[in-house]
């Protein structure tokens, strides 16, 4: 593992790969601050790792929205990368969230043909976002993998 939780191996597989030319939206709730500043961290260290110069970024209000935004953007761009976090709370909101992301990016992928890298956390408390945030002591950095999964699906593709 590198120091913010990436595997090494990943790191070397998207610096191998020739991604240069792709045009990559990063779509990033604005909910829970902390965690999300960790995952955009994260999705545009791998856009470098792998030769992608200014990925767009582009907020949305919170989790709900990225099937939309991805859905609007997949027209323009190669590779979508959804980070969001929910975390789980007293009333059902959290389920139907979860679901409702879940389901819009699927479709949003299979739909369209371009891959949407799954970068939405989904967790019982804020430290387990924390630990998967990306963040220095984050034992996974999942905006690096969600941006990572999204490339190298393009890339197999090809």
């Amino acid at each position: 593992m590198s120091k913010h939780g990436a595997p090494t191996n990943v790191a070397d597989e998207l610096k191998a790969l020739n991604l240069s030319g792709l045009k990559v939206a990063i779509v990033a709730a604005s909910w829970h601050e902390v965690v999300m500043n960790g995952l955009i961290d994260g999705a545009q260290r791998a856009a470098r790792d792998a030769g992608i110069d200014n990925p767009s970024l582009i907020r949305v209000p919170g989790t709900f929205e990225l099937p939309v935004a991805a859905s609007t953007l997949a027209k323009s761009y190669d590779a979508i990368v959804a980070l969001g976090v929910v975390i789980r709370g007293g009333t059902p909101h959290f389920d139907f969230v979860c679901l409702a992301a879940t389901n819009g990016l699927t479709d949003v992928s299979v739909n369209t043909g371009v891959p949407v890298g799954f970068g939405v956390l989904t967790c019982d408390d804020e430290q387990q976002a924390l630990d998967r945030a990306g963040l220095e002591g984050s034992s996974e950095d999942k905006g690096y993998e969600a941006f990572s999964a999204a490339v190298m699906t393009v890339a197999a593709l090809r």
